[in-house]
C-alpha cells in the first residue's frame, strides 16, 4: 500500500541571514589600508635630497675639471680660430705666422721708440706749463688770455681729462732758472688749437705771471712697505696699485696713471709673455685675487729697453675700457719735469711681492717707506758701479732689511707733495732682496716722461 508523505513547505529565508546595515549620517567607511608612516615620508625626501646633492657635486666637479683643463691648455697653447688648431704658446708672437692670416701675430706686445720731443710738459714743483718748438726750445706759457678751454686742451694733450684747472703764478716766485724765460703767450682765437701751436714768443709776460696746470684729481687719497721689511697696506690708501696677471697668476705690479693707462716694467713681458689675451689687470683689491679685472688691448714696451742692462725698463698697458674712478680706483700723478727731489727724501714702494728673498708672493698688499739714494753713491764701485744709467734711480737702505723683491716688478715708487702722490719710479731690478749695499733700482720716470706722453697720445 502506498503511503504519501507530506514534505514541509520550503523556506525562502537564507540559512544565516545578514543583519541589515543602517547607514547613519556623518559616518564613513574605514579604509582597508593603513596610512603611510612619517618615517617613510622622511626617507623619500632624504633620497630626493641626496640625489640632488649628488648631481650638484658631480656637476661642480665636472665644471672645476673643465676650468682647470682650460687653464692648463691656454697656459701652454694658442688656439687658431680660423684654422681651428692649437699651436705651442711659444710660437705665438714669435714673428712667424703659424695660424691662418697670421692670427697668432696680431694681438702681441709691441715696442715703440720715441725720436721726437713731446711738445707739452709741466716743470718744477709748481707744475709750470711749457711748450716746445724745434726753433725756440722750451718756453713757459704766460697767463694773459689763458682760458679754461686752454686748460682742457693742454691737459688732453698730456693724457688727462678729469677736472683740469690752472692758476697764475708770479714769475718772481718760480725757480730761478725759469724766471728769465724764454716765454710764450696764447694767440687769440686758438681755444681748441694744440697748445704748442697756439702761442707766440714773448720776451716777458705782460701779466707778470705764468700758468701752473693741474690736469686731474690724481694722487689724492683719504688718509695716510714687493716688499721686504714692509707692513700691511690697504688699497684705498694706494688706489693706483694694480696686479698684472698672466693666465690668472700674479706676475708684476703696475700703476694707473689715467683711467685707461697703466705704467709697468718692460721686463714683465720678456720670454713667452707677449700674447695679449693672456693678460688681465686687476685693480681695487687689497688681497690678491683672480676674479674680475680688466682686459688688455695694447701693451707697448720701450723700444730702447735693454735686457742685458735693464735700461729703459718701462712699458705701458692700455685697458680695453677705462676703469671707473672711485675710492679704490684712482690714478697716481705723473711728476712734473725736474721735480727736484734730493737724497734721503722719503718715498714709498708698494706691492704683493716676496717678503723675503726666495720667498713667496704676499697675499695682501704691502708698503715700505724708504729714502732716495744719491745717484753718485748708488753708482759707486762698492754698490752698482756703471750699471746705473740716467734712466735709473736708487732707493732703500745701504744696510738692507727693507726693499722691493720678486713680484713687485713694475710697481710704483711714489712721493707725496702738497697732498698729492707722484710716481717717480718703477720697480725694476736689484741684486737679491734687502741685501746690504744692494738697494732697489727703479726706472726713472722723470727721464721717461717724454716717452710716456708720446705713447699715450699716439695710442689713444
Amino acid at each position: 500500500m502506498r503511503t504519501d508523505t507530506q514534505l514541509p513547505e520550503e523556506s525562502s529565508k537564507p540559512l544565516n541571514p545578514k543583519q541589515q546595515v543602517v547607514l547613519r549620517p556623518g559616518r564613513h567607511r574605514t579604509p582597508m589600508t593603513a596610512p603611510k608612516s612619517q618615517k617613510v615620508k622622511a626617507s623619500k625626501w632624504r633620497r630626493i635630497l641626496l640625489t640632488v646633492l649628488t648631481v650638484v657635486v658631480v656637476l661642480g666637479i665636472l665644471a672645476t675639471a673643465a676650468y682647470f683643463s682650460k687653464q692648463l691648455i691656454v697656459s701652454k697653447y694658442f688656439f687658431c680660430k680660423r684654422s681651428v688648431k692649437f699651436i705651442p704658446l711659444d710660437k705665438a708672437c714669435d714673428g712667424t705666422a703659424d695660424c691662418t692670416r697670421g692670427e697668432d701675430e696680431i694681438t702681441c706686445v709691441s715696442s715703440f721708440k720715441v725720436n721726437t720731443t713731446f711738445p707739452v710738459r709741466l716743470i718744477s714743483d709748481r707744475s709750470i706749463l711749457q711748450v716746445y718748438s724745434p726753433g725756440s726750445g722750451w718756453r713757459s706759457v704766460c697767463s694773459e688770455d689763458w682760458t679754461e678751454q686752454h686748460s682742457q686742451t693742454a691737459c688732453q694733450q698730456l693724457g688727462y681729462t678729469n677736472k683740469p684747472r690752472s692758476t697764475a703764478v708770479p714769475v718772481q716766485t718760480i725757480m730761478s732758472s725759469l724766471k728769465t724765460g724764454p716765454f710764450t703767450a696764447i694767440s687769440s682765437g686758438t681755444k681748441t688749437t694744440p697748445i704748442h701751436q697756439a702761442t707766440i714768443d714773448r720776451k716777458i709776460c705782460k701779466s707778470g705771471s705764468v700758468i701752473s696746470l693741474l690736469c686731474s684729481d690724481c694722487g689724492q687719497v683719504g688718509s695716510q712697505e714687493r716688499v721686504v721689511g714692509g707692513v700691511d697696506a690697504v688699497i684705498k690708501d694706494w688706489p693706483w696699485q694694480v696686479s698684472l696677471q698672466q693666465n690668472g697668476q700674479h706676475t708684476c705690479g703696475g700703476s694707473l696713471v689715467s683711467p685707461r693707462w697703466v705704467v709697468t716694467a718692460a721686463h714683465c713681458f720678456s720670454g713667452g709673455k707677449k700674447e695679449l689675451s693672456r693678460w688681465k689687470v686687476v685693480s681695487g683689491r687689497t688681497f690678491l685675487g683672480t676674479l674680475g679685472g680688466s682686459y688688455v688691448d695694447r701693451i707697448v714696451v720701450n723700444g730702447d729697453y735693454s735686457v742685458a742692462r735693464n735700461d729703459y725698463d718701462i712699458a705701458m698697458i692700455r685697458l680695453s675700457s677705462p676703469i671707473t674712478v672711485g675710492e679704490n680706483h684712482k690714478p697716481v700723478c705723473l711728476p712734473p719735469k725736474a721735480l727736484g727731489l734730493t737724497a734721503e727724501t722719503s718715498v714709498v714702494v708698494t706691492g704683493w711681492g716676496y717678503q723675503e728673498e726666495q720667498g713667496t708672493i704676499s697675499p695682501s698688499l704691502q708698503k715700505a717707506i724708504i729714502p732716495l739714494i744719491d745717484q753718485a753713491k748708488c753708482s759707486s764701485p762698492t754698490i752698482y758701479g756703471s750699471a746705473i744709467t740716467p734712466r735709473m734711480i736708487c732707493a732703500g737702505f745701504i744696510g738692507g732689511k727693507v726693499d722691493a723683491c720678486q713680484g713687485d716688478s713694475g710697481g710704483p715708487l711714489v712721493y707725496s707733495s702738497s697732498s698729492r702722490w707722484y710716481q717717480i719710479g718703477v720697480v725694476s731690478w736689484g741684486i737679491g732682496c734687502a741685501r746690504e749695499r744692494r738697494p732697489g733700482v727703479y726706472s726713472n720716470v722723470d727721464e721717461l716722461l717724454n716717452w710716456i706722453h708720446t705713447v699715450i697720445e699716439k695710442e689713444s
